[in-house]
C-alpha cells in the first residue's frame, strides 16, 4: 500500500475520532442544573407516587429495595409506594404481599392484559390528546397489544392513579433500586425549580465480577459524569436515566405519557419532555443500582439500550415536533455511545503514527496527519485520565475504605478499558439489528441477584 492511501485512511480514521472526542469535550463545557440538597424544603409539601415496576424479581432484591427505602425520611401521609407486577405473574404477587407483612407502606397494584376494561382510561386519554403520537401515526396506529413489559406497567398505572393526584410527583425505580436518603426531600425541592428532577445513578456491586466492574464504569461515565451536562439551562433536548426521577402526574399526562413501542422509554420521554418546554434539574445524590455479573448479561442489557437510541432518534423526533436544528442537537447524545467501538481503533492509528515516526525508515505521513493523530490522541487520553479520576470520586458512596477505591481503578485501567470498548462493538452491531428489524418490544430479562444486599443491611452507604 502506498504512503499516500496509507495516509488517506489514517486521515479519515483520525478524523472521525477527533469529531467524537470534540462531541465529548462539548458536552463537558455545557453547563449543569443542579438542585441544591442543602435547600430548605418547602413549606407544603408535595404527595408523592412512588410506581415499582417488577417482572419476576426474586423476592430477596425486592426486600433489599424497600429496606434500602426506609433510610429516607417523608411524611407516611403524602407517600405511596406501589409494586406494579403483570397480573399473570403469580409469584411475584405472592412475593409481595409477604413482603407487605414486612412493610406496611407497600401497596400492591396488579397490572391486567390490555383487554380489561380498565385500559379504557388510556385509549380515550391517547386518542384525545395528539401528543400520543404512536397512537396516532405510523404502522401502530390504534394499536392496543402493547407489549406486556416495563412501559406497559406505567402506563397503566400512571392513567389509573392521576385522577385527584394531578399535582403529585411520580417517581419510579427499577427493581434492584436503592434510594439515597434524602431521595424524597431533594425531589421536593428541586420541583420547586424544575420540571423533572433526576438523580444520578452508580453501582453497587462494582467489585463482584470483572465484567460488573467495567459495566459499573459505563454508569459512572454517563450516569453520574456526562450526563449532568443534558440539563444545560434549558437548552439541550435531554435523556431520562429510566429510575430514579421525578415528573408531575399533570407534566406527563399533558405530552400524552410513556410511549409503548420503544425498547426502553427512557430518552424519548425525556426528549419529548424537552420538546413541551421542560427543564431538567440533577440530583448528585446517587440511586445505587445493580449491574449484570456476566458479559452475555451485559450483552442482553445493552442491546436494549442501543436499540432504543436508535429507535428514540429516528421518527419519534419529528412526530414530537423537533425542528431540524433540534433533531441533529438531540442525535448528538448518541455519539459518546455510538463512538465506544471506534475509540480503541482511533487511539492505537495514533499511537501507531508515533512509534512509526521514530523508525529508521517511517512512513511519509506529513506534518499535518501527524499533529492530527497525535493531538487527536491526546485529547482522548486527557479523558480517559478524566475517567479514571471520576472513577475513583464516583465510587466513594458504595466503596468508603481507599484502598478499595485504588483498587477498581487499578482494575478498570486504562489498558483494559480500551478492550472494554472494543467488546462494545458487539451490544451496538447486535442494538443495531434490533432497530432494524423493530426488535425488542418482547421482555429479556436482566438478571438481578440481590447484589446490593451488604451494602444495604450493613450501612455501608454514605
Amino acid at each position: 500500500m502506498s504512503d499516500a492511501v496509507l495516509t488517506t485512511l489514517l486521515v479519515g480514521v483520525q478524523i472521525v475520532y477527533l469529531v467524537s472526542v470534540l462531541v465529548t469535550i462539548w458536552f463537558y463545557t455545557l453547563p449543569v442544573n443542579l438542585v441544591d440538597r442543602s435547600a430548605t424544603l418547602p413549606s407544603r409539601l408535595p404527595p408523592i407516587v412512588l410506581f415499582y415496576p417488577v417482572l419476576r424479581e426474586l423476592e430477596q432484591t425486592m426486600r433489599t429495595t424497600f429496606t434500602g427505602m426506609l433510610r429516607a425520611e417523608y411524611p407516611a401521609g403524602l407517600l405511596r409506594v406501589i409494586a406494579i407486577p403483570n397480573d399473570n405473574d403469580r409469584e411475584t404477587i405472592v412475593s409481595l404481599e409477604r413482603l407487605q407483612l414486612e412493610f406496611p407502606f407497600l401497596e400492591v397494584l396488579p397490572v391486567p392484559a390490555t383487554t380489561h376494561p380498565s385500559w379504557n382510561a388510556v385509549w380515550d386519554a391517547w386518542q384525545a390528546n395528539p401528543k400520543a403520537y404512536w397512537w396516532h401515526h405510523d404502522k401502530r396506529k390504534g394499536d392496543k397489544d402493547l407489549p406486556p413489559k416495563k412501559t406497559r406497567q406505567l402506563i397503566w398505572a400512571m392513567y389509573q392513579v392521576a385522577p385527584g393526584n394531578e399535582d403529585a410527583l411520580l417517581s419510579y425505580i427499577d427493581a434492584d433500586s436503592v434510594v439515597p436518603a434524602d431521595y424524597w426531600k431533594t425531589a421536593a425541592i428541586g420541583m420547586q425549580t424544575y420540571d423533572v428532577v433526576q438523580n444520578t445513578n452508580i453501582t453497587g456491586n462494582l467489585l463482584s465480577s470483572w465484567p460488573a466492574s467495567f459495566y459499573a464504569m459505563d454508569h459512572i461515565a454517563w450516569d453520574s459524569s456526562l450526563y449532568k451536562h443534558m440539563s444545560a439551562d434549558g437548552r439541550h433536548p435531554f435523556y431520562v436515566l429510566g429510575k430514579g426521577l421525578f415528573f408531575r402526574f399533570s407534566d406527563l399526562l399533558t405530552v400524552g405519557g410513556f410511549h409503548p413501542w420503544l425498547t426502553i422509554e427512557d430518552p424519548e420521554i425525556g426528549m419529548r419532555m424537552w420538546t413541551n418546554g421542560a427543564r431538567l434539574g440533577v440530583v448528585e445524590s446517587p440511586l445505587i443500582e445493580e449491574v449484570p455479573a456476566t458479559w452475555r448479561q451485559g450483552v442482553i442489557q445493552r442491546r436494549r439500550w442501543v436499540a432504543g437510541f436508535f429507535q428514540s432518534l429516528s421518527t419519534p423526533l419529528t412526530r414530537m415536533g423537533m425542528t431540524p436544528a433540534q433533531r441533529f442537537r438531540a442525535r448528538l447524545n448518541f455519539v459518546p455511545c455510538l463512538s465506544l467501538a471506534f475509540n480503541p481503533i482511533g487511539f492505537a492509528v495514533g499511537i501507531w503514527v508515533v512509534v512509526d515516526q521514530t523508525q529508521p525508515n517511517p512512513v511519509d505521513f506529513g506534518l499535518g496527519t501527524t499533529v492530527l493523530s497525535v493531538g487527536t490522541m491526546l485529547l482522548a487520553l486527557t479523558l480517559m485520565v478524566w475517567g479514571m479520576v471520576q472513577a475513583g470520586r464516583m465510587s466513594r458512596p458504595v466503596l468508603p475504605r481507599v484502598r478499595d477505591r485504588v483498587g477498581y481503578v487499578l482494575r478498570v485501567n486504562l489498558l483494559f478499558v480500551l478492550v472494554y470498548w472494543l467488546w462494545w462493538s458487539i451490544p451496538l452491531a447486535q442494538g443495531f439489528a434490533m432497530f432494524r428489524r423493530d426488535g425488542g418490544l418482547v421482555w429479556e430479562r436482566t438478571e438481578k441477584r440481590d447484589a446490593n444486599n451488604a451494602l444495604v443491611r450493613g450501612d455501608v452507604l454514605t
